[in-house]
């Protein structure tokens, strides 16, 4: 998984395809953990020169400016956060998955999760007869 310099980032948080190279590392991105925290860091890069543009061109005191900047900025995210799953859907069909692959592919890492948890509250709270008493 070979990641983007950071020019092609920055082109690849404004929505531009990546190469080839990077197919799973778009996956990746769009798929762990972190996923939708990488999505708000790519919301950010993407409303902060319209809205430090906004702030440097609309008149009145600088309070006025910020607030109203602080309001799109708000507005921006929430979108964002509305948008969020389509967003990445739209980003891996870009590097050539089929469409659905992202959430399926959190979906499997979840359930994998969702294993691993479940085998470690029966070895505490399940005996050895498969019994729901609690040891002790």
């Amino acid at each position: 998984m070979q990641r983007p310099n950071p020019f092609r980032w920055l082109a690849y948080a404004f929505g531009a395809r990546l190469p080839e190279r990077h197919r799973r590392w778009v996956l990746h991105d769009v798929t762990c953990r972190t996923w939708w925290l990488r999505h708000l860091a790519r919301t950010a890069v993407q409303l902060t020169p319209l809205l430090a543009l906004l702030y440097l061109v609309v008149p009145g005191p600088p309070w006025v400016r910020l607030g109203a900047i602080m309001s799109g900025a708000f507005i921006g995210f929430f979108y964002s956060l509305v948008y969020m799953v389509e967003a990445a859907e739209t980003r891996v069909m870009k590097a050539g998955y089929p469409v659905g692959a992202a959430a399926s592919t959190r979906e499997a890492r979840r359930s994998e999760q969702h294993v691993e948890a479940r085998r470690r509250y029966d070895e505490i709270y399940r005996d050895e007869r498969g019994r729901g008493d609690r040891p002790g």
